[in-house]
């Protein structure tokens, strides 16, 4: 039986990107509708060798669909989800509204995919994309949890600017021009110029010093992966305009050598190890977020024992924010619902 698709938000980053990936499932796809808000209606936007035009989001109908990939923010996923999940749809939400409510599944397809056949999971019809950069780390760390044990992680990441939307890419770009041609374009998007700089906040402050971005990753790996496993994190913003890095420092809770994880991750769904530290090609020692981009994978490379710390271990890992990181999990949530046949 065909399954028909709501895309809200669809002319954003994401939004495309689900248009994207949703074209090439293997669940057969009956009506596929792009809803954006009103000032997009009438656009044009590509479904595979398809055009579909743009419904205004007041007026669509969503009775019409089973699955709506939402990806407008969380303002209009707070309105909004509630009342297409009263629609009919269940709804796939890729903001933060819905991350944190207990009633609310939160799902990784390669690390928690049973959590949506938990007592109550789909009562609210309401499933919720984690955040980028907790995405990458726990498909990271799950094969880990299974075999030993994760007990710590310390983790710096490297977000592209893309994280941030098309004006945090706009800004990227006409600061990067500006510096080159002497014309100014102050932070808009970003608390200090990004262009040639690095900037140690996602987000807003918390009253502990951390970011919310940071929260996010501490608050989310335990709710997707176990609760005790702690997490200390540092955000940051790079001025690269897709694909997030990692560095990562696991403590695990039994030794595991390097080798041996390698090995591991290397046959874990939705991973590639890159990893030979004795090459002398670059291409085969580790992969960078411009490399990344347009792949589904979660990459890993650098997997080596921290010499300061026994049953630790530390690694690079490296994701398409846009895709795994956003879209791409939000599609695999829903070719989950069809093929357990939970629709």
């Amino acid at each position: 039986m065909a399954t028909n698709f709501a895309i809200v938000g669809a002319t954003g980053n994401v939004g495309t990107e689900m248009l994207e990936i949703l074209s090439s499932s293997d669940i057969e796809i009956g009506d596929v509708y792009a809803v954006a808000s009103r000032r997009s209606l009438g656009r044009e936007v590509s479904f595979g060798d398809r055009t579909l035009k743009c419904d205004d989001l007041e007026q669509f109908d969503f009775s019409k669909v089973d699955i709506a990939l939402m990806s407008a923010g969380g303002s209009v996923s707070k309105e909004w989800s509630p009342r297409i999940a009263a629609a009919g749809a269940i709804v796939i939400d890729n903001s933060s509204a819905f991350r944190m409510d207990p009633d609310v599944p939160l799902v990784v397809p390669e690390v928690n995919a049973d959590a949506l056949e938990a007592p109550g999971a789909l009562d609210r019809k309401i499933i919720a994309n984690p955040n980028c950069s907790t995405i990458q780390m726990v498909v990271a760390l799950k094969p880990l949890h299974d075999t030993v044990g994760v007990k710590r992680v310390v983790v710096s990441t490297y977000q592209s600017v893309s994280g941030g939307g098309k004006k945090a890419m706009d800004e990227l770009w006409l600061q990067t021009k500006g510096i080159y041609t002497n014309a100014d374009y102050p932070p808009v998007n970003f608390t200090k110029q990004i262009a040639f700089n690095v900037i140690p906040q996602i987000d807003v402050f918390m009253d502990d010093g951390y970011t919310k971005e940071e929260w996010k990753m501490k608050v989310e790996t335990k709710k997707i992966l176990d609760k005790s496993i702690k997490v200390a994190a540092t955000c940051v913003r790079v001025p690269t305009f897709v694909g997030h890095a990692e560095a990562i420092n696991v403590e695990l809770a039994a030794e595991l050598s390097a080798d041996d994880a390698r090995a591991l991750l290397r046959e874990s769904p939705g991973l590639m190890v890159i990893d030979n530290p004795t090459a002398d090609d670059a291409e085969a020692n580790y992969i960078t977020p411009v490399e990344c981009v347009g792949d589904f994978a979660t990459y890993v490379s650098r997997i080596r024992e921290d010499s300061t710390q026994d049953n630790t271990l530390d690694m690079w890992v490296v994701s398409d924010n846009l895709r795994k990181g956003a879209a791409l999990n939000a599609v695999q949530i829903a070719e989950l619902l069809v093929h357990r046949g939970l629709i």
